[in-house]
């Protein structure tokens, strides 16, 4: 399952996309701004791919330890990783929910740092990629095959372009690599 989720107040809700976003800081020397980065990222992904409903998800800003364990526990995989997605999916309810739970996104801070650097990208902007990334599978966006994989970066590289976010895809200035791609295993 996914980290437990806090009590909510009123500015959890975003007034522009119905979609409700807690954000929790779990672990890691997250920059102040991180929490704003997040909400911006997140409520654009969803007012551009998501359902005309109020829906609820939760970011979880962690380190490298806190997403390896999770990592392990419900991947397999004893490494820690970018960003984890726990899509609420079908989960059957206890009691009937007022909107839409999503799911939640779990980020670890010193790989987005690490692969920022490695792909001489901004913070800011890898973490919003990631974030954008982590919502659309919440979503339920894949990237298994290449025809999905292409869809669901093409819709990455338009909510990234509104947020004035260079394509992550694209090749890195100075280089005649194409940019990084996500891993199309399901590391997210």
């Amino acid at each position: 399952m996914s980290p437990s989720r806090p009590s909510r107040t009123l500015d959890d809700q975003s007034p522009v996309s119905g979609l409700e976003i807690d954000i929790l800081r779990e672990a890691g020397d997250w920059a102040p701004d991180a929490e704003e980065l997040v909400r911006r990222a997140a409520e654009h992904a969803y007012v551009v791919a998501g359902p005309s409903e109020e829906a609820e998800l939760c970011v979880v800003l962690a380190d490298d330890p806190f997403v390896q364990a999770l990592n392990k526990t419900w991947r397999g995989k004893d490494k820690p990783t970018n960003v984890l997605s726990f899509p609420t999916g079908d989960m059957p309810q206890a009691e009937p929910v007022q909107t839409t739970l999503l799911g939640d996104v779990v980020l670890a801070l010193e790989t987005i740092q690490r692969e920022a650097q490695e792909q001489r990208k901004s913070f800011a902007d890898h973490l919003s990629h990631l974030v954008v990334h982590g919502v659309l599978h919440l979503l339920g966006h894949d990237h298994e095959v290449d025809a999905e994989a292409e869809e669901m970066e093409a819709l990455e590289r338009d909510i990234l372009e509104d947020l004035d976010i260079a394509d992550p895809y694209a090749p890195v200035e100075g280089s005649d690599e194409p940019g990084r791609r996500l891993p199309r295993s399901p590391d997210v």
